[in-house]
C-alpha cells in the first residue's frame, strides 16, 4: 500500500505541548510540589501534568468570593478519577471506594459517564495516600485525564449476557495496551524507587505515545446492540460488536466522534463518528492502537480546541484517514455489517444472565452515591458489597448494575435492597430514568452553570407537565451541563441543556434516541421560567400530534419544530 502523505496542521505548538515537552515523561515537578506546605494548590504546570495522573486541582467556587475577601487563596481540593475498564469492580473495590470517599473526599461517590470512580474535595496532603490505596486495591488512576486513551468503555448489561465476559475482556486488553509505560506514576505515588540518571530516550520510555502523548484526550467505547447506552458514536473510537449465531463475530470500526465544542465560536462542533469497515476481535487492540497513532502523527497540537480526532478527520477527510490506517496496519479493513441500535438507556431492576445469575440495575440519580436524610444509599450498597460475590458495573448512564448474583445469594440482596429501599426507578418517570448530568458547579473549573445539583429540581417541575399530558412512561432523554465539553454527551440528548451562564442555558432538541442523531440549537441563553414554558408547549403538542410509537426527537424535527442534523459540519447551520 503506497505512503499517503498528510498534511499536519499549522500553528506553533501550544503552551501545552511544551509543558508536555519538557515535563520527562509526565514528571515535571509533581513530587515536590505535593510536598511543598506552603500552599494547598500546585503550580499551573504541574497542575496540566497531573492530568495524566487522573487527577484535577480544583476549588470550591461557592466559598471562592468569600475566600477572595479574606484575602485567603481559594478553597483548593483534587478530584480523583479511577479508570475501571467496562466499569466493572468488585465488591472489595467498591468498599475500598466507599472508605476513600468517607475518610479523605467530601462522603460521595461519583459515578461517571464513561463508567469512572471519582472522588471530590481530597485535600493536597492526602492524596499520595489516596492513591496508594486506590492502587492496592488493584485499580489505578493513571490515564484516566489527561491528553491519552481515556478509559475504555463497553456495555455492562447486555442483551446477550453470555457475550458480556467476551467483550469486556476486549476492552480490558485494549485499556491496558493504551496505557502509558512512564515510571512517573508509580515514582510519585507509589514510592518507587527512581532510576538514576535522565529519563530514557524519546520514544523509548513511552513506545506507543511518545514524549508529547496525543494532541488532545482520546476515547474508545464499545457497544452491543441493539443497546447504545456507551454512545458510541461519541466516541473518538468506537467499536459495534457483531454477534452472529450468540458469539462475537467482530466488531465494525467508527471513528471521529466527540460531543465538545466552543460558545461563540462555529469552528467548533459536536460530531458523530463514522463507521469505516470491520475486525476481528483479536485484531481490535491493533486497530485501536493504529487509529490513536494517526491522531498523535496528525492532530492538531497548536489550538487545542480543534485537537480532537474529529477535527483531524474533517481536515483531511475520511477516506485519507481510512487510507492511512490501514497502511499502518497493512491490511484493509472487512466491509462493515448490519447492526441495528434501539436505545441508549439502561434496563432497570433484575435481569436474569446465564449460568444461573442475576443482575440487578439500580437507579442512581446523577451518578451520585451518597446518604441523603431519607435514603441511605450509601450504606446500603456498602452492606451489599461485604455479601456480595460478584461484581459491580457502573453503567454509562451513571447507574450500578449489582451484578452475577447467584441463585442462593439473590434472595439476602433482595432484602438489603429492601431494607434500604434502594430504588430501580420505577416510581419515577421515564424522563428521570433517562437524565444524565456532568458534575459542573461547585468543583469544575469550566461550568458556567448549575449541572447535577440543579437538573433534579428542574426534572420536578418537568415532571409536573409530563404528567399532565399523560407522558409518565415515554422515554425521552434529557441531559444537562454546565459547559459546552460535553462530558454527559448532551446533545445526543432529545432535550438537552447547555450552561452558558449561571441560571442560563442553551436548550437543544432534535437528537435520536437510540444515539444516532446529533440535537439541534433551539433557544439560546433561556432560564428556568422560559425553559418551563417552552417545554409546555412541546410536551403537549407531542403528547396530541405524534405518530404510533414516535420518539420525541423524531417529532420535533417531522413537525418542524428544528431541523435534521445530518452532520457535526453544518451543526450551526
Amino acid at each position: 500500500m503506497a505512503k499517503v502523505v498528510l498534511k499536519a496542521p499549522d500553528g506553533p505548538p501550544s503552551d501545552v505541548e511544551r509543558i508536555k515537552q519538557e515535563s520527562r515523561y509526565l514528571r515535571g515537578t509533581l513530587a515536590e510540589t505535593m510536598e511543598d506546605p506552603l500552599s494547598a494548590g500546585i503550580p499551573e504546570d504541574d497542575n496540566r501534568l497531573m492530568k495524566f495522573h487522573g487527577s484535577y486541582l480544583q476549588d470550591d467556587r461557592d466559598v471562592r468570593t468569600e475566600r477572595q475577601k479574606q484575602k485567603l487563596e481559594p478553597a483548593y481540593q483534587f478530584m480523583v478519577r479511577v479508570r475501571t475498564p467496562g466499569g466493572v469492580a468488585t465488591p472489595e473495590q467498591w468498599l475500598v471506594m466507599d472508605e476513600l470517599a468517607r475518610k479523605y473526599a467530601n462522603g460521595t461517590l461519583k459515578l461517571t459517564t464513561r463508567q469512572a470512580f471519582q472522588l471530590h474535595g481530597i485535600l493536597k496532603w492526602n492524596m499520595k495516600k489516596t492513591m496508594q490505596a486506590i492502587n492496592n486495591a488493584l485499580m489505578t488512576t493513571l490515564a484516566a485525564c489527561g491528553d491519552v486513551n481515556r478509559n475504555v468503555m463497553c456495555n455492562p448489561n447486555p442483551y446477550q449476557s453470555e457475550v458480556h465476559a467476551e467483550v469486556y475482556e476486549w476492552a480490558k486488553l485494549i485499556s491496558d495496551h493504551l496505557l502509558p509505560r512512564t515510571r512517573a506514576y508509580y515514582e510519585i505515588w507509589l514510592d518507587d524507587e527512581k532510576v538514576a540518571g535522565t529519563p530514557a530516550v524519546d520514544g523509548e520510555e513511552e513506545p506507543i505515545y511518545g514524549p508529547t502523548y496525543l494532541p488532545r484526550k482520546f476515547k474508545i467505547g464499545i457497544a452491543v446492540p441493539p443497546s447504545n447506552d456507551v454512545d458510541v458514536f461519541s466516541q473518538d473510537i468506537g467499536f459495534i460488536a457483531i454477534v452472529e449465531d450468540g458469539k462475537l463475530a467482530g466488531f465494525n470500526v467508527a471513528i471521529g466522534g466527540g460531543m465538545g465544542m466552543t460558545h461563540g465560536d462555529k469552528t467548533t462542533y459536536p460530531q458523530l463518528a463514522k463507521v469505516i469497515g470491520f475486525c476481528k476481535p483479536d485484531q481490535v487492540v491493533e486497530v485501536a492502537e493504529k487509529i490513536m497513532t494517526v491522531q498523535r502523527d496528525y492532530g492538531n497540537r497548536s489550538s487545542r480546541k480543534h485537537a480532537r480526532f474529529k477535527y483531524t478527520i474533517d481536515r483531511l477527510g475520511l477516506e485519507t484517514v481510512k487510507e492511512e490506517i490501514e497502511r499502518r496496519l497493512g491490511w484493509k479493513l472487512g466491509e462493515a455489517r448490519p447492526y441495528h441500535f434501539e436505545h441508549s438507556g439502561d434496563r432497570y431492576g433484575w435481569v436474569e444472565g446465564v449460568n444461573g445469575t442475576w443482575h440487578f440495575t439500580l437507579f442512581v440519580e446523577g451518578g451520585r452515591v451518597k446518604d441523603y436524610d431519607d435514603y441511605k444509599l450509601m450504606t446500603g450498597l456498602r452492606e451489599i458489597a461485604k455479601v456480595h460475590t460478584g461484581d459491580f458495573r457502573l453503567t454509562p448512564n451513571q447507574n450500578l448494575v449489582i451484578a452475577n448474583v447467584t441463585s442462593e445469594k439473590k434472595p439476602e440482596i433482595e432484602a438489603l435492597i429492601a431494607e434500604y429501599g434502594l430504588t430501580d426507578g420505577r416510581r419515577y418517570t421515564a424522563l428521570r430514568r433517562n437524565a444524565l448530568a456532568c458534575v459542573a458547579l461547585p468543583t469544575c473549573g469550566l461550568a458556567m452553570a448549575e449541572a447535577e445539583r440543579y437538573l433534579p429540581k428542574l426534572l420536578d417541575k418537568i415532571e409536573e407537565i409530563i404528567d399532565e399530558n399523560g407522558l409518565r412512561d415515554e422515554e425521552i432523554t434529557i441531559r444537562m451541563t454546565g459547559c459546552p465539553n460535553g462530558c454527559a454527551r448532551h446533545v445526543l440528548a432529545e432535550i438537552a441543556f447547555v450552561g452558558k451562564a449561571v441560571g442560563k442555558y442553551n436548550m437543544y432538541l432534535g437528537a435520536a434516541f437510540n444515539g444516532t442523531r446529533l440535537g439541534k440549537l433551539y433557544r439560546e441563553n433561556i432560564g428556568e421560567e422560559e425553559i418551563l414554558r417552552e417545554l409546555r408547549v412541546l410536551l403537549s403538542r407531542y403528547a396530541k400530534e405524534r405518530l404510533d410509537g414516535e420518539h420525541f426527537g423524531d417529532f420535533v424535527i417531522r413537525a418542524g419544530i428544528v431541523k435534521e442534523v445530518t452532520d457535526g459540519t453544518n451543526f450551526h447551520d
